[in-house]
């Protein structure tokens, strides 16, 4: 910006948009103070660098305005996690599978984990039958991520949405 353009001339285009031609940096910057303006640095890789007669605030205000647009337009898929105990009622295991459902349908991914406790170690086919009718139950809103693990106490699966939320 301004007296931070180090090239000798520059390629200038005015307010307006129109190309006003190859002129040196002072020629530009006298330009700007006149209309009480900015020359600002569009394109410093082009020879020679492109540069704009433009509000530098106005300029700083648009860039912040298209980030924010940008930030709001992707989505952060985030890991939910469901826990189940190897002797979890049916009741328990339909209502979390409605969490889970709920999850998907927003685009996040869901970790079913089964956590075993004491001498519940010795049900981990409980466990891995818990997690099977897990994703069977949710076979349509989701695809396996990762399969059944076993890590320590815990058995666990990630299930990530089939669909995204843009698709829908």
């Amino acid at each position: 910006m301004n007296e931070e353009i180090k090239v000798p001339k520059v390629r200038l285009i005015d307010a307006e948009g129109q190309q006003v031609g190859i002129v040196s940096v002072n020629d530009a910057i006298k330009k700007a103070r006149e209309a009480e303006m900015d020359v600002v640095e569009i394109a410093p890789q082009a020879k020679p660098p492109v540069c704009k007669l433009i509000d530098y605030g106005k300029f700083l205000y648009e860039q912040q305005k298209k980030e924010k647009i940008q930030k709001k337009k992707q989505h952060v898929t985030i890991l939910k996690e469901i826990r189940l105990h190897p002797n979890t009622d049916t009741h328990d295991v339909d209502f979390k599978c409605r969490h889970a459902e709920n999850f998907l349908n927003d685009g996040n991914k869901v970790k079913v984990a089964v956590i075993f406790k004491g001498r519940e170690l010795a049900y981990k086919e409980q466990g891995e039958v818990l997690l099977q009718k897990f994703i069977d139950r949710l076979e349509e809103e989701a695809r396996v991520e990762q399969e059944i693990k076993f890590e320590g106490r815990t058995m666990f699966t990630i299930l990530a949405p089939k669909k995204s939320k843009k698709n829908k």
